[in-house]
């Protein structure tokens, strides 16, 4: 008789707070034939402190297609294989998209074992809109990479939120700045779970000003929300709030608002007002 498929199960773990694991995460990852892991070193780490004693492989961005097909043999030869990441949901930031794909080609049942997530633990603390919100993952390392790539980001999507690094956060709140203007609000959120949990508001100067306060501060994981567009520029079209964003990278905020304004036929009193909101000048 041939035996039945194991499964894929993709197992949320904690982001700091080890006590955040839930029980079924721990039943999972006990009754698991393999544990693939983003770092092997990391994961046995957290195995060793719930006692569980597994057999693990590396699965990383690195490796990820290729190790996939043996994943796969496992699961039809009747394995059971947990998905895990170094800290939080697989795949949200982290390696797994070509795995769970693979698995679901190969008709290998994926099963979510919920729990812990940076980005929505972040945003449910931090006051911001949650009925929209717009996950762009990590930030680009080059100023003008971030730039593009927030500049990218549609009008009306509601908050956004990116994971950024401790050594590039300041020079990315100068960019969202440039991006969104010097007024947007912002939450950065930093050490979550972790004994130096904190949420700090403000605009990107207020923010950039409370990190220079104490170098202890630019330290660890960081969560960067931003509030969405204010209210009264959506009179203002997403795609003229786009268009205004790609020429104020490149002209004077006149210009940009002018040439905006013969481009999607508006009135050019409106986009300069909103073209200072974006760059931060005065009048």
């Amino acid at each position: 008789m041939a035996k039945d498929n194991g499964f894929l199960y993709v197992v949320a773990t904690p982001i700091g707070n080890l006590d955040d694991i839930s029980q079924r995460a721990i039943d999972t990852l006990k009754q698991a034939d393999w544990i693939a892991a983003e770092d092997t070193r990391h994961t046995g780490r957290v195995l060793q402190h719930l006692a569980i004693s597994a057999k693990t492989i590396a699965l990383h961005d690195h490796n990820e297609k290729q190790r996939a097909a043996s994943i796969i043999q496992k699961c039809q030869a009747g394995e059971n294989v947990a998905l895990v990441s170094d800290a939080g949901t697989p795949l949200i930031s982290d390696p797994g998209y070509s795995l769970v794909r693979q698995c679901r080609e190969a008709g290998v049942r994926v099963i979510p074992i919920p729990g812990p997530c940076a980005l929505i633990t972040a945003l449910c603390a931090a006051g911001l809109p949650t009925d929209k919100f717009h996950f762009i993952g990590f930030l680009l390392p080059k100023s003008q990479q971030r730039q593009n790539q927030l500049t990218d980001v549609p009008a009306g999507v509601g908050t956004i939120i990116c994971y950024d690094t401790a050594r590039r956060i300041k020079d990315t709140l100068q960019d969202v700045a440039l991006v969104f203007g010097a007024e947007r609000e912002l939450v950065l959120a930093k050490e979550l779970t972790k004994t130096f949990e904190h949420l700090e508001y403000g605009t990107a100067e207020q923010i950039t000003a409370w990190l220079e306060a104490d170098p202890q501060r630019c330290q660890g994981e960081m969560v960067l929300m931003i509030a969405p567009t204010p209210k009264a520029d959506s009179e203002i079209s997403d795609a003229a709030q786009a268009t205004l964003k790609l020429l104020l990278a490149e002209l004077p905020v006149k210009k940009a608002a002018a040439i905006t304004a013969e481009i999607h036929g508006m009135k050019k009193n409106a986009l300069y007002k909103l073209a200072l909101q974006f760059t931060g000048e005065s009048e």
